[in-house]
């Protein structure tokens, strides 16, 4: 499995995690091939969730949730993670919002897997800032195959005493 492959299936991992019942979303950002941060779109930390109570929806979109790119930079300013340089991979297309805050946090390539309501003007923001937009996909299924064979024995790395 390629690196992209690789996280772009972590996103997609992550978005198994969202509580927001309109659409699941999983981004991770990675520097040097290391996972730095992650994120779900969903609720602010404490307040009910989507799936508990239905979306708060304002001009067609849902209000409550926090985009999962905005979850991932923000764990990064919360604990002090620096952002400058590092790859994000993200399940959907990043919103305008997101590709503002992105280009702030010093993002230097974004990687997403489907397309969810394209920006012109989010598209004419990345190029503006130099940063190379890569459609990539993620392969649960070898994920799944890799874990099969690791539960049966047949993956584990062999100790030598």
């Amino acid at each position: 499995m390629s690196w992209e492959t690789f996280f772009a299936t972590q996103s997609r991992v992550m978005a198994l995690r969202s509580t927001c019942r309109r659409l699941a979303v999983g981004c991770v950002i990675v520097r040097d091939k290391r996972i730095i941060a992650s994120g779900y779109n969903g609720s602010i930390r404490g307040d009910v969730h989507c799936l508990d109570v239905g979306c708060k929806m304002v001009d067609g979109h849902c209000v409550r949730a926090i985009h999962a790119e905005q979850n991932a930079l923000l764990q990064c300013a919360r604990f002090g993670i620096s952002t400058e340089g590092a790859d994000l991979y993200v399940t959907h297309l990043p919103c305008l919002q997101c590709t503002k805050s992105i280009i702030q946090a010093g993002i230097r390539r974004v990687y997403y897997e489907e397309v969810y309501r394209p920006d012109p003007y989010a598209a004419e923001l990345f190029e503006f800032a130099g940063i190379p937009v890569e459609q990539v996909h993620s392969d649960l299924n070898a994920l799944l195959r890799a874990l099969a064979r690791q539960e049966h024995g047949l993956d584990l790395p062999h100790i030598h005493k």
